[in-house]
């Protein structure tokens, strides 16, 4: 089965440079995009947060004040916010086709092979 790997990260994010390299190693291509810079658009959001089954996994708890999503009304307002916050997504998000995955996760990455 052919990988169709999309990768979300952030240029200072360790956790997306090591997905590049396990990528990269396996010779497995794969497309790279700056989520702070571009962002995701919503239909992107929709399919990873159906794969993953948790809106809050795509949520870093580490940048600044992406804790207040978690105060927001409800999931619509949450979607809107990260989107139009791009910086506050958790990364790497790698997605294969409809599978995907938030963090550095080659166990999972393996079984796709």
């Amino acid at each position: 089965m052919k990988m169709n790997i999309q990768i979300f990260g952030k240029a200072k994010c360790f956790d997306t440079r090591k997905a590049e390299r396990y990528f990269k190693e396996r010779k497995i291509p794969y497309q790279m995009i700056d989520v702070a810079k571009y962002g995701m658009s919503k239909g992107e959001l929709n399919s990873v947060k159906i794969a993953i089954g948790s809106f809050m996994a795509l949520i870093d708890e580490k940048a600044a004040d992406a804790i207040l999503l978690r105060y927001l009304a409800n999931d619509s307002d949450k979607e809107e916010k990260l989107l139009a916050n791009p910086r506050f997504f958790k990364t790497p998000i790698v997605r294969n086709g409809r599978q995907a995955t938030v963090g550095y996760c080659p166990e999972v990455w393996q079984k796709w092979e």
